[in-house]
C-alpha cells in the first residue's frame, strides 16, 4: 500500500495550520469519494470566519479519511466557522450512511490494507498478534499541518496506544523466548 500523502498537502499553508481528521467507518467507493471531494471543495470555497474567507483545504485520503485544514495566518477559525465544518461532516455522514465521529474505532495498516479495530478489541488484537509495536497506526489526534506530515501514520510503539498494550506485548515476547 502506498502511504505517500505529504506531497498532496498544500505547500503554501503555514506549519501550524489547524487540522481535523474524520475517519470513516468504511472505505468510500470511488464514486462516493468524488462526490465527497466535490462537497469539500465547495465548502472550502465559501468557508468564512466572521465574514472573512478562511484559507482552507479539504480532501479524502486513502478512501477513508477526510482531512480538513485551515491556515489561520490570514484569519482565525471561529467557533461558528468550526461549527459549519462539523455540519458539513454530519451531512456527509447522513448522505453516505457512514460514521465519521467514532473515536473508538482505530485504524491500522495490516497486510498492506487499512484495517479498523474497535478500541475495546485492542488487547485481544495484541494478544493474538493482529497488531504489534511496529504496526502502523493512524494517529487521528494530530492537530496541525506539521503533526499531520510527521505524526499521522506512526508505529504503535510511537503512539498513545503503546502504554495500553505494553503488558500484552511483553507477554507475547516472553512466550516466544
Amino acid at each position: 500500500m502506498n502511504l505517500d500523502y505529504k506531497d498532496l498537502l498544500p505547500l503554501d499553508f503555514a506549519e501550524d495550520s489547524r487540522v481535523w481528521i474524520y475517519q470513516c467507518n468504511r472505505l468510500f467507493t470511488i464514486s462516493e469519494v468524488l462526490q465527497v471531494e466535490d462537497k469539500l471543495n465547495e465548502f472550502v470555497k465559501t468557508w468564512n470566519s466572521h465574514g472573512t474567507p478562511v484559507k482552507g483545504f479539504a480532501t479524502v485520503f486513502f478512501g477513508q479519511f477526510i482531512i480538513l485544514m485551515a491556515d489561520e495566518t490570514a484569519s482565525g477559525v471561529s467557533g461558528c466557522s468550526t461549527d459549519s465544518s462539523v455540519r458539513l461532516i454530519k451531512e456527509i455522514e447522513k448522505q453516505f450512511s457512514v460514521a465519521l465521529f467514532d473515536r473508538q474505532l482505530l485504524a491500522f495498516v495490516i497486510k498492506d490494507k487499512i484495517q479498523l479495530l474497535p478500541l475495546s478489541q485492542l488487547n485481544y488484537a495484541a494478544e493474538n498478534n493482529f497488531i504489534n509495536e511496529e504496526t502502523l497506526y493512524f494517529n487521528n489526534t494530530v492537530s496541525n499541518k506539521v503533526e499531520l506530515e510527521n505524526h499521522w501514520i506512526i508505529t504503535v510503539k510511537q503512539s498513545w496506544l503503546f502504554k495500553k498494550i505494553i503488558l500484552v506485548l511483553k507477554n507475547n515476547l516472553a512466550q516466544k523466548d
